[in-house]
């Protein structure tokens, strides 16, 4: 029959597929010899794999294979022989006080080292990977702390948190709406920002800043101070140098004077341990900004 007989190429003398596209024929040569025994060894050796490893998934869980091997409990057991090498540095991290810390060379290093790897799971996402904060985040790297920059200040902070009603420790400042309360006019809050400017040597209206004056003094002083230098002790910040929390320009101090912004974080004490809060604590003390 004719559906029988073998299509021939006639230049090659090679059997074709009987496939034609365009005019063209496919040549029905095999597969090389060293191919097809490599594409069968691949199979024997996924088979043998798949019965020595863990591969297989089922319902709860993957097979274990003939091994008993487990990436898992091999990640495992790599930590807790880091754990065990670092169980004196953590036990002396634990017995002394975070002020002393920097007295003892090696375990300084160690805490630094520990808290910049805390520093990028727990506060990266607030403050920036280099700590360099944003607009409503401070900057760690600087040296104005409005809940001051010593190493043990810094650790009550991390350890209570701001603002945070969940601990009875916690750093608590207030600052009064004075515009969406009725305390001020808009026109008195306008020159507020303009007499707030000129503490810090920025350009302002002059006029709209001398009528500020007595505004000042009668609601801001008793909290930032005469001179706007701030205070610690309350949470007030400096208003007199270049470093602004919610924006310098006047509108964003207008607003703030408005409707002030409180920023929440969170207490670190329960949730991260002693040893860990101390170690962010003289992370972030070394950044450059410490007191």
């Amino acid at each position: 029959m004719d559906n029988d007989k073998k299509n021939i190429d006639e230049i090659s003398g090679v059997e074709t597929t009987g496939h034609v596209w365009d005019g063209i024929q496919e040549l029905n040569n095999p597969l090389p010899r060293w191919w097809l025994w490599t594409f069968y060894g691949c199979i024997v050796f996924a088979i043998g794999y798949a019965i020595y490893y863990p591969s297989i998934p089922l319902i709860n869980e993957a097979t274990k294979g003939v091994s008993g091997y487990s990436s898992r409990a091999e990640v495992a057991a790599e930590l807790q022989a880091a754990s065990d090498a670092n169980s004196d540095l953590v036990a002396q991290l634990a017995s002394i006080d975070v002020a002393d810390i920097a007295q003892n060379e090696a375990l300084q290093r160690f805490a630094i080292a520990g808290g910049a790897s805390a520093f990028k799971v727990y506060c990266s996402q607030c403050h920036g990977s280099g700590a360099q904060g944003f607009v409503g985040y401070p900057n760690l790297n600087d040296d104005a702390w409005i809940w001051g920059g010593a190493v043990d200040q810094i650790y009550s902070t991390i350890a209570h948190g701001i603002r945070y009603d969940q601990d009875e420790d916690t750093r608590l400042s207030e600052m009064p709406a004075f515009g969406r309360d009725g305390i001020l006019s808009a026109a008195e809050i306008r020159d507020l920002a303009n007499y707030v400017r000129s503490l810090s040597g920025q350009d302002h209206d002059a006029a709209s800043a001398a009528a500020a004056t007595p505004l000042f003094a009668d609601n801001c002083a008793a909290c930032h101070g005469e001179a706007g230098e701030g205070n610690q002790d309350l949470g007030a910040p400096n208003l007199s140098d270049a470093v602004w929390l919610y924006g310098s320009d006047t509108d964003a101090i207008a607003s703030q004077i408005q409707n002030p912004s409180h920023g929440v974080m969170p207490a670190w004490l329960d949730r991260l341990g002693d040893v860990t809060v101390k170690k962010l604590s003289v992370y972030v003390h070394s950044l450059g900004g410490g007191e």
